[in-house]
């Protein structure tokens, strides 16, 4: 017992100590003095993946059709306008785009960044309504390890990048990310639309064949920072180093099941794992086994629910 207080109190010791060298600028923006908020949305999201599937085990699923397209294009417009600001700000900053540390003043550019950044941080938060749709519509399927594990480790994450580096380097792989994520919910809400719509979305795969050539690029990014000894906090590129390798593996893997492996049956389609940046929502999908072609799969028990 003895042990684990002292491991708590040396823990707590070192939260306070990095709260020293924390970023100022962003202390008082919502969601960023503490980190208890961020844990307690993403507890409530595993709690909610707990008991939504054993609420809806017995019911009905919802459709959810008109809300999905809201929500597909919402995502499209907010992706759209974070790529744009880090586009356009670090441009006007000055930023290079193979090494750039971090500027903690208060100059306008660098705020509008920031700013940028954080509310990359919040669309992770969003996000989580990916899976809530999923256990609505009675797609237990789709939410795999890769989907739970995308959608958590990155809002939290997000929050100690925006925390301690909300600027420099770190623009570079959500700027990239971002601009994957306008394409991904824009097929996602072009195929809500319907199957007028859905014939002509023949690039689905494609999406998951860019996001794993995003992560080599990330890597290869930060070991070039590492190698070069770019000023941009070691520790972060480490730590983005090995959570880019997991996301290979599990990408490369649902790349695989999905679209490589033969099935056994060859009635049976190939069923996806719940990426989030693949099969984010459950909309207009085939090949993943979320939705049919008409993107309003019913569930055997009964019709599904309605807006």
């Amino acid at each position: 017992m003895e042990t684990v207080t002292h491991w708590i109190n040396d823990t707590v010791d070192f939260y306070k100590w990095s709260l020293t060298i924390a970023d100022k600028r962003v202390e008082s923006w919502p969601m960023m003095s503490s980190p208890w908020p961020t844990l307690a949305i993403s507890q409530l999201y595993l709690l909610f993946l707990w008991a939504g599937p054993r609420y809806m085990q017995h019911r009905e699923p919802f459709q959810l059709r008109k809300t999905l397209m809201v929500y597909n294009f919402s995502m499209v417009v907010l992706n759209f306008y974070i790529c744009k600001e880090l586009l356009l700000g670090s441009r006007a900053a000055g930023y290079s785009y193979l090494c750039q540390p971090v500027n903690y003043s208060n100059d306008v550019n660098e705020l509008r960044i920031a700013s940028a950044l954080w509310w990359y941080y919040i669309s992770k938060g969003v996000e989580y309504l990916d899976t809530v749709f999923f256990i609505l519509r009675r797609k237990f399927n789709q939410v795999s390890f890769l989907h739970v594990y995308h959608h958590c480790t990155m809002f939290i994450l997000w929050w100690i990048g925006i925390k301690w580096v909300p600027g420099g380097q770190s623009f570079f792989g959500a700027t990239i990310n971002s601009g994957i994520h306008v394409l991904m919910y824009l097929y996602y809400g072009l195929a809500a639309c319907g199957p007028s719509i859905q014939k002509y979305l023949w690039w689905k795969k494609y999406l998951t064949i860019i996001q794993m050539i995003q992560f080599h690029v990330t890597i290869g990014h930060a070991a070039h920072s590492l190698y070069t000894g770019c000023p941009f906090p070691s520790w972060m590129q480490w730590a983005l180093i090995c959570y880019a390798i997991t996301f290979i593996i599990l990408f490369a893997n649902f790349y695989y099941q999905t679209y490589r492996r033969k099935p056994r049956h060859p009635a049976t389609k190939a069923v996806a794992n719940g990426s989030s940046s693949v099969a984010t929502n459950g909309v207009g999908k085939t090949l993943d086994g979320s939705m049919g072609e008409n993107g309003t799969k019913h569930n055997k028990k009964g019709r599904a629910k309605r807006d």
